[in-house]
């Protein structure tokens, strides 16, 4: 896979994430980040950080990506969440406008 087909999400705490391109698109935010005209860095580089957002919810974040793909092409199935972490999901959710 060709890097400029793939995103690097990278948490709080610095673990990075490296989903394909058509993943991170789901989220709008991630979307108007890497498909804006202008010179950002996240455009340039094709990664994005999130000093807000822990590892542990940036991975669900990413599964939800994923989870969000198949389900649009026709496949449903359930998307668990745990209830210790819906507060935060849900937080990093409306940032991510997904």
């Amino acid at each position: 896979m060709r890097k400029e087909d793939t995103v690097k999400l990278i948490s709080a705490e610095g673990f990075e994430f490296i989903i394909d391109r058509k993943a991170a698109l789901v989220s709008n935010t991630l979307k108007n980040m890497l498909t804006s005209s202008g010179s950002f860095t996240e455009t340039q580089l094709g990664e994005v950080r999130f000093p807000e957002i822990s590892a542990p919810i940036l991975e669900k974040v990413c599964q939800y990506f994923y989870w969000s793909l198949q389900f649009a092409s026709g496949k449903e199935t359930e998307f668990h969440i745990e209830p210790e972490i819906t507060l935060e999901l849900m937080m990093a959710a409306n940032y991510l406008h997904t």
